[in-house]
Order: structure tokens, then sequence, then C-alpha cells
């Protein structure tokens, strides 16, 4: 059986990726830094509190996914969504806590994963980054340039890892219902005087196929880079956003 492990697996994208995992016939192991989150995922998967910023933690965490057999596919997705303002009004703290968490976290189940993979003869890592990465996006300075730095993360794995049979890729989700974009809704809608709803409308209306995207959507695309039938990618930013057009919302315009 194989087995995945998904950071921040507890809740949102990262608990429909394990559920999917799951589904496929992987053994899941999960890390979360929420305990009562990780209690209420599924009593088969393996959990480990983690702080995904944590060196001490996570080499522990890779000793003993190693002891257990191994790891074949690692789902690197650990990440906060950090202030929403405008650059001249962000904090050094909290550029750092936002780089660190979605970078740093990502870099470290890297360097801990890749070893037993090149081990092994094989594996796939994939990287959660988002249309941030892409496109840039005003007002989130620290998550994009955070995003943008996970996709050149994922290029050098992929031709560092490639020899060794490790694939490297990277999903940009677009906007991801969930609690923690209802957290990025409040705070855009202050900034920019609109209501929640206005904000949740640009969003979806910034995409070609007008609507949001659901975390299950990004677990499918995460079983299928971890699969046989994605064994020639790697290397590739994958964008699971519906086309987006415009990573600015502003107020919805009618549909065509």
């Amino acid at each position: 059986m194989k087995r995945a492990l998904i950071t921040a697996g507890a809740s949102g994208i990262g608990l429909a990726m394990g559920a999917r995992f799951d589904q496929a016939g992987h053994e899941v192991w999960i890390t979360d830094v929420d305990p009562q989150a990780l209690a209420a995922a599924p009593g088969h998967w393996h959990k480990t509190l983690c702080d995904a910023r944590d060196e001490t933690a996570a080499k522990a965490l890779f000793a003993q996914i190693e002891g257990a057999g191994g790891l074949d596919v690692l789902c690197a997705n650990a990440g906060i969504a950090g202030p929403t303002a405008r650059i001249e009004d962000i904090s050094l703290a909290d550029w750092r806590d936002c780089v660190s968490v979605n970078l740093e976290g990502a870099f470290l189940a890297c360097k801990y994963a890749a070893p037993m993979m090149k081990t092994a003869g094989g594996g796939a890592i994939i990287l959660t980054s988002s249309t941030a990465g892409i496109h840039g996006y005003p007002n989130r300075a620290p998550y994009a340039a955070a995003k943008w730095a996970v996709i050149g993360l994922m290029k050098t794995l992929a031709m560092e890892l490639g020899p060794f049979g490790v694939r490297a890729n990277a999903i940009c989700p677009g906007a991801v219902e969930g609690p923690r974009m209802e957290g990025v809704l409040a705070r855009e809608a202050q900034a920019k005087g609109m209501t929640r709803d206005a904000v949740y409308d640009g969003y979806a209306m910034g995409t070609s196929m007008r609507r949001w995207v659901q975390a299950e959507d990004i677990a499918e695309m995460a079983v299928f880079l971890g699969s046989n039938a994605a064994r020639l990618i790697s290397g590739q930013v994958i964008a699971v956003d519906g086309h987006t057009e415009n990573p600015d919302p502003k107020l919805p315009t009618p549909h065509p």
C-alpha cells in the first residue's frame, strides 16, 4: 500500500486530500497544528501534531515515517493567508510569519522527504502554491511572494530529483470555499469599503468559469499527480482555479 503524507491535513484542502488519497487506497498520514482538528480526522489515519516550520519536529516525523516503511507521496500543503494590507502597512513580523509557514514549511517537508524517496527509487512531491504565485496579488505581498517562491522550489526539485525517479509539481488553487477564504473576504471587504458578498462575487467573476473552487477539486488533482497515470508529469505548475482572468476581484460584472 502506498503512503501519502499531507501537511496541514486536518482541515480544508488538506483534509480533502487525505480523504481522496484514502479512497484511492493510500495509507494516509497527516500533520497539523490544531489538536482538535487532528482528533476529528478519520481514526485510521496516522496523525502528528506538528508545526510545519519546526525543523526538529519535521526531522522526527520523517524518521518515524521512514521507520514505518517510507513515503510515496508528499503533499506539502501547510500555509496561512497572511496579512491583507498595502505593502507600507505590513510589519516585518507579519511578513516573516507568512513566508515562514508557506515557504519554509514546504522546504522542510521536501528536505526530509527527498532522501527516502531517492533511496526508494521514486516518489511524488506535490506542493500547494496558489494563483497568487502566478499572477501576483494586490494587498497580499507576503503570500504572493511565498507562493511564487514555492514554484521556484518545485522547479528546482523536479530537476534535482528527476534522475532518481522522483517527480515534483505544484498545484495552484484559485479561490477555494472554506474558513480561510472567509477571513480573506472579510479583510478585503473592509480594506476596499465593499460588502463581503460583493468581494465574494468578484472572485467568481474574475474567472472565466464564473465560480469558486471546492477543496475536493484540489484533492482530485493531487491524487492524479501522485499516481502512475502522471508518471511523466514533473516540473509543472497546474492551476485548479476555473481560469483566473483577474487576480484583483472588484465589484461583480454581469455575465456575458
